[in-house]
C-alpha cells in the first residue's frame, strides 16, 4: 500500500506541501507573444516527475498579471452587503448577460501595500472610506494559466447612505453599487445554475463564504 494511503488511512498528520520547489522546474526559454495591457509569455520547460527522473520539453502560455485585491463591503449594523455591477467581457455569453454582480476589486500598484488598495479601489468603485478591514485569504484563480494572485478583505462600513454610480472613466468603468439584505446575497450562493447565476464570480463566492462563517461574530462585535 502506498505510503500517504497508510497514513490517512491511521489519521496521521499528513503534510500537504508538495515534494518539490520552484528549482524543480528548468525554463529553457521565455518569449512574449503579446504585450497590451497584460502580456501572454511563452515558456519552454521541463520540470521534475513524482515517479522520478525529468519530463521532456514542452510549451505552456502563461497570461501574466499583477496580484490584485478584492474586498467585500458588510454592515454588520444593517446586516447589508454591497456589491458592484458592471460589464465583464469575459461574461458575454453567460445566459444571464455580461453584467456582473461582484466585491470591489483592483490590481496592486508598485510601492502599494494589500490595505492602501483595497481602501483605494473602495473609495473609487463605491465611494466609501474604510474604516475596519479583516483579512479573508489569498488564492490563485486560475494557475493552469495565468500567474495572478487574489487577495480578499472584508471591509466593515455603514451603508446607511451608499449607492450610486462610480468608476474611472478614462478606464471605461461604468459601475453601479447595490446595497443588498444580507440573507437574500447569501442565499443567492444556492442557486446551482450550470449556466450561471447573477454571483458566479470566485471572488465574491469565496468572500461571502467567509461571511456566512462570520457573520454572527461581525454582527456580535457591533
Amino acid at each position: 500500500m502506498p505510503r500517504d494511503i497508510e497514513q490517512e488511512q491511521q489519521n496521521e498528520p499528513i503534510d500537504l506541501n508538495p515534494p518539490f520547489s520552484r528549482e524543480a522546474v528548468e525554463v529553457l526559454e521565455r518569449e512574449a507573444v503579446f504585450k497590451g495591457f497584460f502580456t501572454m509569455l511563452r515558456l519552454t520547460l521541463r520540470h521534475r516527475l513524482f515517479r522520478g527522473g525529468w519530463s521532456g520539453e514542452m510549451q505552456r502560455e502563461l497570461f501574466v498579471r499583477d496580484p490584485a485585491v478584492g474586498v467585500l463591503l458588510y454592515d454588520p449594523g444593517r446586516d447589508q452587503v454591497a456589491l458592484t455591477e458592471q460589464f465583464r467581457i469575459g461574461a458575454l455569453d453567460r445566459a444571464g448577460g455580461p453584467w456582473c454582480l461582484e466585491v470591489v476589486a483592483g490590481m496592486v500598484e508598485e510601492g502599494e501595500t494589500l490595505e492602501e488598495v483595497a481602501r483605494r479601489e473602495v473609495l473609487e468603485e463605491a465611494g466609501l472610506k474604510v474604516g475596519a478591514l479583516r483579512y479573508i485569504r489569498s488564492y490563485l484563480p486560475s494557475p493552469g494559466g495565468s500567474s495572478e494572485r487574489m487577495h480578499l478583505f472584508c471591509a466593515l462600513v455603514d451603508l446607511s447612505e451608499a449607492g450610486g454610480h462610480f468608476g474611472v472613466s478614462d478606464e471605461h468603468e461604468d459601475i453601479r453599487l447595490r446595497v443588498l439584505p444580507c440573507e437574500q446575497v447569501l442565499a443567492a450562493l444556492e442557486g446551482g445554475d450550470p449556466d450561471g447565476t447573477p454571483i458566479d464570480n470566485a471572488a465574491s463566492i469565496i468572500s461571502l463564504q467567509w461571511l456566512r462563517r462570520h457573520r454572527e461574530e461581525l454582527r456580535a462585535a457591533g
